[in-house]
């Protein structure tokens, strides 16, 4: 025999165990009506699949697991789903929670169910999934899913696995009866566990007051290929604890806080072992087990298989117990099981024992005295805790002294009550103070929560603010700028006699700074009047707003005139200087650069200040384009080109931004709708899309009468600054859609917004590189080839098909009510957009829809069109999206929603794996292409990473060049564009 340890403290009650071994394990008779609760084990409650009224057979599975934690249910029996409700389950408290009710046929008729000829043969993951689907969890404890413990993952190496045969507590005799009469069962079990485990070493920890049942396990070991020791350790309670066993037998401690897998070692019981068994061999899911029936005021002790479901009532009348001299009846063992008053209540998973003992065996407990402090409770305490110190932090609701003298490694045995001179309770103690420390960390989460919530509502309407204000600055700035050409051109054109008479409207700027002003004074009162109406509830607000609106116009166009009249006056006075311009320009882009990596290092270090960070960032982004644009302006002005008609360009910006109101109105009215659910989502959507293209029309208009018509090369220093705009562009666009997509998986209340927000970020990322991409045209193209011509019509029909299958799934997503239709009214819009801008393009090279030859065959070019698997993984990441909101949406539905809510994740389950099943057969088919193209896929993936990576390097290298090296630079850079296209277009052949 190996060498055994000790642990610290213990006890040695009266075992009381022989009573209940002097027969065989009986067949428990079949009751008439099983009570099964949806939650039998640690973790959410299984989730019912079966309605009131439908029949099942024995075996069938009836409940499913909801997440990680959770273990499915099975019917114990044939018969009738009677009642789906709350029932009084075995807790302490006598409370009810929700149960499925079988009403038995007598039958007990098995669904059709076989083992797996060889477990070996299936993945350990599939394994894995199997017992989880046979609803296996530990039977000797609390319940925890046995699946979790035998899918640890890579970051757990277990080096040791511990089966726990100790079975420590008094009366209890379900493990020792299962060794003795079933063994070669339980030798198979540990046989599966070891195979999905991996152990360098089993070891079998028993108590030497079980002589029978080591003979029987010695037995069914002969012949056993696996390196497994039984040690015998001696009697003492509670050895049979789990970091207890670990100590006994390793001599390792598990530290306070972790858990046994944390240091190489996992635990699972006789029991579990067993149902493992018959789950993989004999295709059993859990729905019996062993129960100790004992006790003076039973008749004849022993123990019993029993359906999970049957009621106490009937082991009692099969244990022949005396109603007279019964006086309590406890589940499970006597140190820590708890007393129960309703026969009624159910057998369950973890149920291993009933006593039924009478008044001499089990009397009232003595009342409770002051504490001597004799110090017993600490020399027993298998946890080496401070009992007596927790008892009083417990009693006086110190809760976090109780917390930082380790309360949660309590593992609530009861040696401590049991040696207390003074009779007093202490693990009821110890378990409310656990309970209020609960219940006190759900509240802080909570209010945590709701703190994040708060704040990120304030930082969104601070951002829409400044955005406004941004918005009206840049209006006035522009009024202002056409007011001064155009009075420069009257200038120009007047006679001399009219020139002399300009120092005349000198005093109107002071009139029109007055104007301004008293404008302003009149809209902060009118602003302040409304707020309080707002505040207050008083009657009048919509006119007040009214009122708000119209003096906010009034003072726009004031100052307006103010600016255009100190502007006209400057610019008569001095041209702009273009170099000082550069370097403001520069200046205003340093301090932005070094505002945001301010802001990174804040938001990764958590600061205080982020708040003001992000209002610092947006300001200097505003500087720094303003600056940006006085300096373009007079680099233009300087090289000679011909300004625009001023008064022309006015009108198309009024045009431009009239139709960006419309489809700013359009699009909140429609979240508003969405998220009432109004019946008119569907004709709103087109109505958005069909103001959003005109709006890029007239953006379009306008962008094009700003160009000049013979307008220089651009240099290539300006080329990777606006290269470097762009891409800073598409990286917020790309964060914000993954803030986004998290906040639909987990529910949250912003989703509208931060939609919105993300179109708002996507609008300018794609200014930016309408920008970049006019500043790459040549002044003066050459005519686009046909093949040309081709490509890009390809891509537009592409894009154009996107956009319809996006719009048909949202049609279709409308009609049935789905809660993603926010997601996917985004996700059109995105592709609506794209098209558009591919619809730019192919008619800016001097294609139009009308001219371009269609094929004579659509059928069969849509029957060849390639896979696109950028769309199938964007389907598949959509709905496992979906899926998780269901389950949640699921987890935490009333009893009322829990059926509609199953089916539906039912239906996502089985749409993801046909998407992913999809996929598979995609990339499959790609890679079969590329191999017989004699391509290899995967390097090619790596050249074209490296290319475009070299093409980057290039740019910002010659963003830095010298004269001397840019030409050199430049060459460069067409030579790895090229390459990188080139790349590129074989690996779309491929996708």
């Amino acid at each position: 025999m190996s060498h055994v340890f000790a642990f610290h403290g213990g006890v040695h009650p009266p075992e009381n165990k022989r009573q209940s071994t002097r027969t065989p394990i009986r067949q428990a008779p079949l009751p008439e009506r099983l009570v099964l609760p949806l939650s039998q084990h640690i973790g959410a409650p299984a989730e019912p699949r079966v309605q009131v009224g439908d029949r099942v057979l024995k075996g069938q599975r009836i409940a499913e697991p909801v997440g990680r934690i959770s273990a499915a249910l099975h019917a114990p029996t044939s018969g009738i789903v009677t009642a789906i409700g709350p029932h009084p389950i075995p807790h302490a408290s006598g409370m009810e929670a929700d149960c499925i009710i079988i009403d038995s046929d007598g039958d007990d008729r098995w669904i059709e169910h076989a083992g797996l000829a060889d477990f070996r043969a299936l993945g350990k993951a599939a394994l894995t999934d199997y017992i989880r689907n046979s609803g296996v969890t530990g039977m000797g404890g609390a319940g925890f899913p046995t699946d979790v413990k035998l899918h640890l993952g890579d970051d757990h190496i277990v080096n040791t696995l511990i089966i726990n045969a100790a079975e420590c507590e008094p009366y209890i005799t379900a493990d020792d009866m299962l060794m003795r009469e079933r063994a070669s069962d339980i030798v198979a079990g540990i046989e599966i566990i070891d195979y999905l485990l991996k152990p360098s070493h089993i070891l079998i920890g028993i108590e030497d007051n079980k002589p029978q049942a080591v003979k029987a396990l010695e037995k069914a070991l002969k012949g056993c290929t696996l390196n497994i020791d039984i040690r015998v350790v001696p009697t003492k309670y509670p050895s049979g604890g789990e970091k207890q066993l670990i100590k006994l037998l390793t001599d390792v401690e598990v530290p306070s806080g972790h858990i046994p897998a944390d240091v190489g070692i996992v635990c699972q019981n006789i029991g579990t072992a067993y149902a493992t068994a018959r789950a993989v061999h004999q295709g059993e899911p859990l729905i019996s087990r062993i129960v100790t029936m004992t006790g003076e005021a039973v008749a004849q002790p022993q123990n019993f298989e029993a359906l999970i479901g049957t009621p106490y009532s009937l082991l009692l009348r099969a244990a022949r117990v005396d109603t007279g001299s019964l006086f309590r009846l406890v589940v499970g063992g006597p140190m820590m099981g708890f007393t129960v008053d309703n026969d009624q209540i159910p057998v369950i998973k973890t149920t291993n024992c009933l006593i039924a003992a009478s008044p001499d065996e089990m009397p009232e407990a003595p009342p409770a005295q002051e504490c001597i402090r004799c110090g017993l409770c600490e020399q027993v305490c298998p946890a080496e805790l401070l009992p007596q110190q927790l008892y009083w932090f417990a009693k006086g609701r110190e809760l976090d002294k109780a917390r930082h003298h380790n309360l949660f490694d309590c593992i609530e045995c009861g040696a401590c009550s049991y040696v207390c001179s003074s009779a007093i309770p202490l693990v009821q103690y110890y378990r409310n103070a656990k309970a209020e420390i609960r219940s006190d960390e759900a509240e802080q989460r909570k209010a945590e929560h709701a703190r994040q919530r708060f704040e990120a509502r304030q930082a969104r309407l601070e951002a829409e603010q400044a955005e406004k204000e941004a918005r009206r600055k840049a209006r006035a700035e522009a009024a202002a700028r056409n007011q001064a050409a155009r009075k420069d051109k009257s200038v120009a054109a007047a006679p001399a006699s009219t020139a002399v008479q300009a120092p005349a409207g000198e005093p109107d700027l002071k009139q029109l700074k007055t104007a301004a002003s008293v404008a302003r004074t009149k809209l902060k009162q009118a602003q302040k009047a409304l707020k309080n109406a707002e505040d207050k509830g008083l009657d009048g607000v919509d006119a007040l707003r009214a009122t708000v609106q119209a003096l906010n116009i009034k003072a726009d166009a004031a100052q307006q005139a103010y600016d255009q009249a100190l502007n006209a006056q400057s610019d008569a006075s001095a041209a702009p200087d273009a170099k000082q311009l550069k370097t403001n320009a520069a200046v205003a882009r340093t301090k932005l650069k070094q505002a945001e990596k301010a802001l990174a290092s804040a938001r990764e270090t958590g600061g205080d200040d982020i708040g003001a960070l992000e209002s610092r960032v947006r300001e200097l982004e505003l500087r720094a384009n303003d600056a940006q644009k006085a300096y373009d302006a007079a680099d233009a002005g300087s090289a000679g080109t011909q300004a625009p008609d001023p008064a022309k360009l006015a009108q198309l910006k009024a045009d431009m931004d009239a139709a960006q109101a419309k489809v700013d109105k359009a699009q909140a009215a429609l979240e508003s709708a969405i998220a009432s659910g109004s019946p008119a989502v569907e004709k709103m959507t087109a109505g958005v899309e069909k103001l959003r293209g005109k709006y890029l029309e007239a953006r379009a208009a306008h962008e094009a009468a700003c160009t000049p018509a013979a307008a220089p090369a651009t240099s290539p220093a300006k080329l990777a600054e606006l290269k470097a705009d762009m891409d800073a562009a598409q990286a917020k666009v790309d964060k914000a859609q993954a803030a986004l997509e998290n906040a639909i998986a987990s529910g949250s209340p912003a989703v509208e917004k931060m939609t919105a927000g993300v179109e708002k970020l996507r609008g300018k990322y794609l200014e930016a590189r309408a920008v970049h991409e006019a500043a790459c045209t040549p002044a003066a193209a050459p005519a686009t080839s046909p093949a040309k011509l081709a490509e890009l019509k390809a891509d537009m029909d592409a894009a154009q098909a996107k956009a319809d299958k996006a719009q048909a799934a949202l049609d279709s997503a409308i009609a049935s009510g789905s809660p993603a239709v926010e997601k996917m009214t985004a996700g059109v819009e995105k592709l609506r957009g794209k098209y558009l801008d591919a619809k730019t393009a192919y008619e800016a090279a001097g294609g139009t829809c009308s001219d371009v030859p269609q094929s004579d065959t659509p059928a069969d070019a849509d029957a060849e069109k390639p896979v696109d698997l950028k769309a199938l993984k964007q389907q598949v990441s959509i709905m496992r999206t979906k899926l998780k909101k269901a389950e949640k949406a699921l987890q935490d539905a009333d009893a009322g929603e829990r059926d509609a809510l199953a089916h539906e994740v039912q239906d996502l389950n089985e749409r993801l794996n046909s998407a992913r099943a999809e996929l598979q057969s995609a990339e499959q088919v790609r890679i079969e292409a590329a191999a017989a193209a004699g391509v290899d896929l995967k390097q090619l993936q790596i050249d074209a990473a490296m290319a475009r990576a070299e093409v980057t390097k290039t740019e910002r290298a010659l963003g830095t060049a010298d004269s001397t090296s840019a030409t050199d630079l430049e060459q460069t850079l067409l030579q790895a564009r090229s390459r990188a296209d080139e790349l590129s277009k074989t690996l779309s052949r491929f996708e």
